[in-house]
């Protein structure tokens, strides 16, 4: 049952309208309306979900107003209620999108029961919207994972700010999970029964962001062949996650804020004031803090949203999770396809170790897919990642010499391993004589 549903109860005789208000004001918001021009104000100007009309009007008949009222919003269910017990007028209203017909006088339970399965019905057509939107998108991870120091403090600040209301603003580069925290807060949050809704930023065109936000009327502009309902409206009582919020342009900017301050919006087209009574949760990849001083992002709307700060490191300051990020995603792999993980070779780890991963996370989760679609062995060996461009090493305190003779040692180790031991072929390519690479190797101990 939806208890912060409202339904509107439109009949011309106040003892029913009454009857009615009594009935239903415990579990739902009801609002009355004798008239049916009385009912279209109140439907223009508020959220209803639901409507009990009656059929018989003195300044307008049922049918058409139901057909108006369809119109404006079709998502709205609506339940009709007359006293004469007409066939032909009941399929009329059915064809034309009522959701049940009712003949006076009626046994109040079963109504309720109607009521509760029309709501019912309207909450799963914005789960199915949201659906659709979500099988759109591909969501490789099932959890987060790190043991790293910096991650068990972000770890624990997600489960503080989570029990908490407030807007979230999540910082890091691209990559790092920005979703994946975002997700973790609404999940271990109240609301985590509700829906999770993804406005990303950066992909919308910005002609059409507010409609996508906030949804729009038939006839709100050119190509608007119907009603379309906003990620604003689907989200409600659930976590909004504003993606990419740097993208988001001053205009838009703007309308969100008001948004966040007065929790509430209008569809595009519309004077109906839809509640929107959610959680925000924004990301962002850039400085925006720079962004402000740049006039490139609204400061009063920064402060709304930063309420709560997560900064997440970039994999390169977190190395000790990058085995473990490379497992995790072999298990994934595993787990999906049914065929075996794959496993790394210490070469091949060193050198993972090594690299600065400027894609983080993803990148990890791209490489692992790639090698374990396209490899047929179970160990993945140096030169399977050697086209990594790892990045130079810092210089140590030892001496032009030992920094000399450390590279040399692992040009060579690593030549020996892409080539599989075969000194010919390495000494050919290294364009030295093979009883120096004989030497070589055994100066520094290397295996063939």
């Amino acid at each position: 049952m939806n208890k912060n549903a409202t339904i509107l109860v439109v009949d011309d005789e106040s003892g029913v309208r009454r009857s009615f208000n009594m009935v239903l004001k415990d579990e739902y918001k009801v609002l009355l309306a004798g008239t049916g021009k009385k009912a279209v104000d109140i439907y223009t100007k508020h959220a209803i979900d639901l409507v009990l009309l009656d059929i018989l009007l003195p300044d307008i008949d049922g049918i058409d107003l139901l057909k108006k009222l369809k119109q404006t919003d079709p998502n709205t269910e609506i339940i009709m209620v007359t006293a004469v017990n007409d066939l032909q007028t009941a399929v009329k209203a059915i064809k034309l999108g009522a959701y049940e017909y009712i003949i006076k006088p009626f046994i109040v339970e079963d109504v309720l029961t109607i009521i509760s399965r029309a709501l019912e019905k309207r909450q799963l057509v914005k789960e199915v919207t949201y659906l659709r939107n979500e099988l759109e998108r591909y969501h490789p991870f099932e959890q987060m994972v790190g043991k790293d120091k910096k991650m068990r403090s972000i770890f624990e600040l997600i489960s503080t700010v989570s029990q908490s209301d407030g807007a979230v603003l999540i910082q890091g580069e691209s990559g790092t999970g920005k979703e994946l925290v975002a997700r973790a807060i609404h999940n271990l949050s109240p609301r985590g029964n509700q829906l999770f809704v993804v406005i990303n930023c950066a992909v919308i065109p910005p002609t059409l962001m507010e409609s996508e936000i906030f949804g729009h009327n038939k006839g709100a502009f050119t190509g608007a062949t119907g009603t379309s309902i906003g990620k604003m409206e689907i989200a409600n009582k659930g976590t909004v996650f504003l993606d990419d919020i740097d993208s988001l342009n001053i205009n838009m900017q703007a309308k969100l804020l008001r948004v966040i301050q007065e929790k509430e919006f209008e569809r595009l087209g519309s004077r109906k004031v839809f509640k929107a009574d959610v959680r925000f949760v924004a990301a962002s990849n850039q400085d925006l803090s720079k962004l402000i001083l740049q006039g490139k992002f609204r400061e009063d709307l920064f402060y709304r949203l930063n309420v709560f700060t997560i900064k997440l490191p970039p994999l390169r300051k977190r190395r000790g999770d990058i085995l473990l990020l490379l497992e995790h995603f072999s298990d994934l792999h595993a787990k999906k396809t049914g065929k075996p993980g794959i496993k790394f070779s210490e070469r091949a780890i060193k050198v993972l170790m090594e690299y600065d991963w400027p894609g983080n996370i993803r990148e990890i989760q791209n490489l692992v897919e790639r090698l374990c679609t396209i490899k047929q062995n179970s160990v993945i060996q140096l030169k399977d990642v050697a086209t990594l461009n790892i990045s130079k090493k810092k210089i140590t305190d030892g001496s032009l010499k030992e920094a000399v003779s450390s590279f040399e040692k692992q040009y060579i180790a690593e030549a020996l391993e892409m080539l599989e031991g075969n000194r010919k072929n390495v000494s050919e390519k290294l364009g030295i004589h093979r009883n120096t690479l004989l030497a070589k190797i055994h100066e520094y101990g290397l295996h063939i």
